[in-house]
This record gives C-alpha cells, structure tokens and sequence, in this order.
C-alpha cells in the first residue's frame, strides 16, 4: 500500500520565509506548493486541496484574512486546517481571523522552522 505524502500549502509574500520552509518540510517528506498572495494562495489551495496551510496576513492583491474568510465559505475550504504564520502580535491579530477557525497561530519571530514542522506535525494528527 503506497502512502500519499502529505499536502501542504505556505502562503507567504516574503520568498525567502517561503522558500525556508519549503525545503524544511521536503526534508520531511513533505509535499510543499507556494503561493506569494492571498488570490493565487486561494486558486492554490483549491488545485491542491492541502491537508493544511501555512497563511501569511499581510500580503499584496490579497490579505491572508481576506482569503482565509474565502476559503472558510467554500464547501472545499470550510474544514482545511489553517495555522497563521505572521510577525503580527497577538492583540494585532484581527478577531475576525480567530473566528474563522485557525488551528494556531504562529509568529515567525519566535519560532524555528524545525518548532514550525513539529507543531504542523501535531496539527496534522489532531
């Protein structure tokens, strides 16, 4: 029986923050697609169907919290597991976003990438 590595999707502008975790979570074994703004993040995620994503807020065409209230009114999109990945504060972080069903949220500051996959990696087993 071949096991399907597991989908995840990084929405995130700054291409070296992406990229940084792209190859961490291939070292994994990770299947990684990247989308640099909130509209081609959505076309992603719907092509895809990632078993969780990794969303910025603050991009260009499209913020992080605009796409995830998309994403959170499609039949697809209303269940994906979502972890906010952001230099925002806590208090910054707008209610509406924490209403929309986040699994967690994570500020890129803080956290090393391996903390990032293990909390992923939590996430995906919940």
């Amino acid at each position: 029986m071949t096991v399907m590595p597991t989908n995840i999707a990084i929405i995130e502008d700054d291409q070296a923050i992406s990229q940084m975790y792209r190859f961490k979570f291939e070292a994994e074994g990770f299947n990684v697609e990247t989308a640099e703004n909130g509209l081609l993040g959505l076309e992603l995620t719907e092509k895809l169907k990632p078993d969780i994503i990794l969303l910025d807020l603050m991009m260009p065409e499209m913020t992080g919290d605009q796409m995830l209230e998309k994403l959170r009114a499609t039949t697809w999109g209303k269940n994906m597991k979502v972890i906010i990945l952001t230099n925002m504060g806590e208090q910054e972080i707008p209610q509406k976003v924490k209403d929309l069903g986040v699994s967690a949220v994570i500020l890129k500051a803080d956290m090393t990438p391996r903390q990032v996959a293990d909390l992923v990696k939590k996430q995906l087993a919940a």
